[in-house]
């Protein structure tokens, strides 16, 4: 038993090791299409609990980083509603670790990677 404890514990190292030699660098995508702005989009609505969301289509060309306002609310009619919205905007950003591009989500560090999309490192 404490064998197989030794062996999983020098596993875990090594798979910790290997993971550790990989690390995030800024991104910018490049290329985009329409099917890698679509996996955009659902990455990011996914990120927000399926919100509906508009991004630019260069969104993410020029800059590792995406911020997503909340829309105003509006009444029936469309007419946007007095007040002020206190809610944060939520901020994203695009690494590439190792071949893969990854949308890091600020708040929640949740990670997804892109497969649709190809990014290069941002200075």
């Amino acid at each position: 038993m404490a064998t197989m404890v030794t062996v999983a514990g020098m596993l875990a190292l090594a798979a910790c090791a290997r993971l550790s030699g990989r690390r995030d660098l800024p991104a910018v995508l490049t290329n985009p299409t329409a099917e890698s702005r679509a996996e955009l989009v659902r990455a990011v609505s996914g990120a927000l609990h399926g919100a509906p969301i508009t991004i630019a289509d260069d969104a993410l060309t020029r800059d590792s980083t995406l911020i997503i306002e909340r829309a105003p609310p509006r009444d029936a009619s469309g007419v946007p509603l007095s007040g002020r919205e206190v809610g944060k905007p939520e901020h994203f950003r695009l690494v590439r670790n190792g071949s893969h591009c990854v949308l890091v989500h600020e708040r929640t560090g949740k990670r997804r990677t892109l497969k649709a999309a190809t990014c290069s490192p941002f200075p």
